[in-house]
């Protein structure tokens, strides 16, 4: 019992949250979000028409302007990051499913412009027509950044060196590049029991961010912003081991250590704002580095806004994470 009170104080003086669920909301109650000029969601997945997002849910603008609208959510930064599959299949196939879906987000964004940003998918592991996709995304559509999966496809991760003439344009351009999970083809489909979505996401969300921080992608191109989802995924109780196995040769690329490039990103809470998720990026991320998503329409907007009450965070974090954080990155939507 001592062991969990010294536990328990240690992630209170870290500004962590309370570890204990709070029951406070029922699965028929809302949890408005309340913030000045609404709350910015940077995790919301959208389809062409026809298309269905991942889980088999279905989605259009008026459905997803009245969601945001019940849950206090002034404005939803778009991404096409739930199908892996069509997306990147490295034929022409998959990068007119990428056309058609960036030039689909951008429409919306012209009939709703104070409601939806957009990130702009990308055809890899095409890297010339990724770098042509960066091109019309940015000089046509006006998009405000890059969505990319956390692998190819094909069985490499972000900082592999195949694909620095992708982050060498995006530093030229001053990006955001939102990195959202795909399961890799080494681990979509074992045998033990649960699907890849329960834990293989989260996994790899880890796996692209040592492959970009201990690869020198930051290092080398240090104009580019980095978001990744669901809290960190596992970064944050991993970050201490990761120190400490940093690969030979990588130090270059970390001249202040390891937990300074990590540090530099941003995360998302979308379905991981529960207690302990919450509590280990708190004790390991600066408030500035933390987003309000909802993974919408994948996820019930209700599995990330009622577990927040029983959080108590304070209404200067709340300011932060609802808005102001985003706002940043965001200026166009600023209040």
């Amino acid at each position: 019992m001592s062991d969990r009170r010294t536990f328990l104080k240690m992630m209170a003086a870290a500004g962590a949250v309370s570890l204990a669920p709070s029951g406070a909301f029922s699965q028929d109650r809302v949890a408005k979000l309340s913030t000045k000029g609404g709350v910015i969601d940077v995790h919301h997945h959208f389809s062409a028409p026809g298309g269905i997002i991942a889980g088999g849910q279905p989605w259009s603008a008026e459905q997803a302007l009245a969601q945001m609208d019940k849950f206090g959510i002034a404005v939803s930064i778009l991404s096409m990051t739930q199908n892996g599959d069509l997306l990147y299949d490295g034929t022409e196939k998959g990068r007119s499913a990428v056309r058609r879906g960036n030039e689909h987000g951008a429409m919306l964004m012209q009939q709703h412009p104070t409601k939806f940003g957009l990130m702009a998918g990308i055809p890899l592991p095409d890297v010339e027509g990724a770098l042509k996709e960066i091109e019309y995304a940015y000089d046509t559509l006006k998009v405000d950044a890059i969505g990319i999966y956390t692998n190819d496809n094909k069985g490499r991760w972000p900082g592999d060196p195949y694909f620095e003439p992708m982050w060498q344009e995006l530093h030229r351009r001053n990006a955001i590049v939102y990195v959202h999970p795909l399961a890799p083809t080494c681990c979509s489909d074992l045998k033990y029991g649960p699907a890849a979505s329960m834990l293989e996401y989260d996994f790899d969300v880890t796996r692209a961010v040592a492959s970009i921080v201990t690869n020198g992608v930051m290092f080398r191109n240090p104009n580019i912003r980095f978001i990744t989802v669901h809290s960190g995924g596992t970064v944050p109780m991993l970050a201490g081991r990761m120190k400490d196995r940093v690969p030979p040769g990588a130090e270059k690329y970390l001249p202040n250590g390891l937990y300074a490039e990590l540090r530099k990103w941003y995360y998302d809470i979308a379905h991981a704002s529960f207690p302990w998720p919450m509590a280990a990026m708190r004790a390991f991320m600066p408030d500035s580095q933390v987003l309000f998503g909802t993974d919408y329409p994948a996820q019930s907007i209700e599995t990330t806004v009622n577990e927040l009450p029983g959080l108590h965070l304070s209404p200067r974090f709340e300011r932060m994470m609802y808005r102001e954080n985003a706002e940043r990155l965001f200026p166009r939507f600023k209040a």
